[in-house]
């Protein structure tokens, strides 16, 4: 997969950012329950959501994967229920830091990965949006986020970079950032060598004190795509959309 990306004015991106929010919401169908995902693009999604049940009617159930979509949600009257009332959900539309022509993705840039994650396995499908910088030959150039727990996280880290090529470090420093759940964020910088991102994910998830990596790898089934060219929606071969 050749990837060419052209600088853009950041009103440019922010214009293709929306655009792909906008149109993921097409694979949204009445009573459907959603999970809504965590990022700038995404909310976007969450955004155009919350217009078509005003003005259009749309009824849709959505589980929040932040409690920053959880006010955005909110503050847009869209109905929301904990995971564990919802069962099994239709969909997740949520964002990505990276993905790769296997549909693999990098995701946590905003904290959000754990949550993201269960929600993500509990839906039948899963969309990204996201515009055409994210989309990469070999994931790992956007540092890899990993949640770990805040007891002797120094000791996780350590661990981590007997894994990792390039440096650990978490995030915020000396103020370190606080996931929703409470704890740490590692970013870790392991270039463009995600080649199996399958067996790395099972290699960090081995380490005591890590939560959750941000790897996604079979979950994804489609990309909503925004380029210079227009909206493009790339279906995984074999996936669940297919």
């Amino acid at each position: 997969m050749a990837v060419f990306h052209l600088p853009r004015h950041v009103s440019d991106v922010e214009a293709l950012k929306q655009q792909a929010g906008i149109a993921a919401c097409d694979f949204v169908k009445d009573g459907m329950k959603i999970g809504l995902g965590t990022g700038s693009t995404v909310r976007y999604t969450v955004l155009e959501l919350g217009r078509r049940m005003q003005e259009e009617g749309l009824s849709v159930v959505g589980v929040p994967t932040s409690e920053a979509t959880r006010e955005l949600a909110e503050s847009l009257n869209i109905p929301l229920v904990p995971l564990a009332e919802a069962g099994v959900l239709d969909l997740i539309i949520d964002g990505a830091d990276e993905f790769d022509s296997d549909f693999a993705l990098i995701k946590g840039g905003g904290g959000a990965l754990t949550r993201e994650k269960i929600v993500a396995q509990s839906s039948n499908a899963m969309v990204v949006v996201a515009d055409d910088r994210k989309q990469v030959e070999i994931l790992g150039d956007f540092d890899l986020p990993i949640e770990v727990l805040p007891f002797e996280w120094k000791r996780t880290a350590d661990r981590v970079a007997e894994i990792c090529p390039g440096p650990v470090v978490r995030r915020g420093g000396d103020e370190p950032f606080i996931s929703d759940n409470g704890g740490y964020i590692l970013d870790c910088s392991f270039g463009s060598t995600i080649t199996n991102p399958s067996e790395l994910e099972s290699a960090l998830l081995g380490i005591a004190g890590v939560v959750e990596v941000g790897l996604f790898v079979a979950i994804c089934d489609a990309v909503v795509m925004a380029a210079s060219g227009g909206v493009v929606t790339l279906v995984k071969q074999g996936g669940r959309l297919a």
